[in-house]
């Protein structure tokens, strides 16, 4: 089980970052978050200069052996984020999927866990991935939302709920589904809104006007650049599980040249040995 006692100079530290980390969603301003999934990438990231890190669920389940889509365990997803969060000095933010709960007051143990792993922000999917139905009613997301806010408030720390709405991703509406969607999580406690798969500037635009707080973009190859982004009024870019897909592209290029042409020219360009060593050893 994750230990989530926590001591009253750890809340302290974790309030002044959730604080810092909350300041960087500025419209017109974004937050870049390129995610991260374990220790190593994160610590890479924040070498890059970003001034946070967010996980992604699908990179850090597959770090793990498992599957995305509400497939891994809370113990499992929370040890994972704990690593990142001790792995960096910069504010992180854990995507948590569903909550890794089935009802209301699991995702607020969850978000208890969250902070006792030293995160400062959560994503919370609407997605359902049984029952048949794309999306989990508006009502019963609205209450998970609400849940998390309420653990985060009695632990005092301004922990940023950024609610993601699936519409785009699972087929399931467009605009104006996802602002009735986006009005009751903002009701509901939540900071900001993510809605992935929605990438089209008119249709950014639609929604940076309609949400009546920040809004976070998903981006990888053929979305709008950061700086067009940044035109619309976004607060915050992710790119979500992409740099995990095109990491593990590059493992299976290599494994396959090697085993098949027996060559590696394939792992060209990678890091010097030396360099990253030293990274993950924190010298510089």
């Amino acid at each position: 089980m994750t230990n989530t006692n926590l001591t009253g100079a750890q809340l302290g530290s974790l309030r002044e970052t959730a604080a810092a980390f909350r300041a960087l969603h500025v419209p017109g301003r974004p937050l870049v978050l390129p995610n991260a999934w374990d220790a190593a990438s994160a610590r890479i990231v924040e070498e890059a200069g970003a001034p946070a890190v967010a996980t992604t669920s699908a990179g850090l389940a597959w770090g793990l052996g498992r599957p995305d889509g509400d497939r891994l365990d809370r113990d499992a997803a929370l040890g994972a984020v704990a690593r990142v969060s001790a792995a960096v000095r910069v504010p992180v933010s854990a995507d948590i999927e569903s909550g890794y709960a089935r009802d209301a007051q699991g995702v607020g143990d969850t978000v208890r866990a969250v902070l006792a792993a030293g995160a400062v922000g959560v994503n919370i999917e609407d997605a359902l991935y049984e029952g048949g139905a794309p999306l989990r009613p508006v009502g019963d997301q609205a209450e998970r939302i609400a849940a998390a806010r309420a653990a985060a408030d009695a632990a005092d720390v301004p922990l940023y709920v950024n609610a993601r709405i699936d519409t785009y991703l699972r087929g399931a509406g467009g605009v104006d589904e996802t602002l009735e969607r986006a009005a009751a999580y903002l009701a509901a406690g939540a900071d900001g809104v993510f809605v992935p798969g929605a990438t089209d500037p008119v249709t950014v635009k639609a929604l940076v006007d309609g949400v009546d707080g920040p809004l976070n973009i998903l981006v990888g190859p053929g979305a709008p650049t950061v700086s067009e982004l940044a035109a619309l009024g976004v607060a915050r870019v992710s790119a979500g599980s992409s740099i995990a897909q095109a990491a593990h592209a590059v493992v299976l290029r290599a494994a396959r040249e090697l085993l098949d042409a027996g060559t590696y020219d394939s792992l060209t360009g990678g890091f010097d040995y030396a360099e990253l060593n030293a990274l993950m050893s924190g010298d510089r």
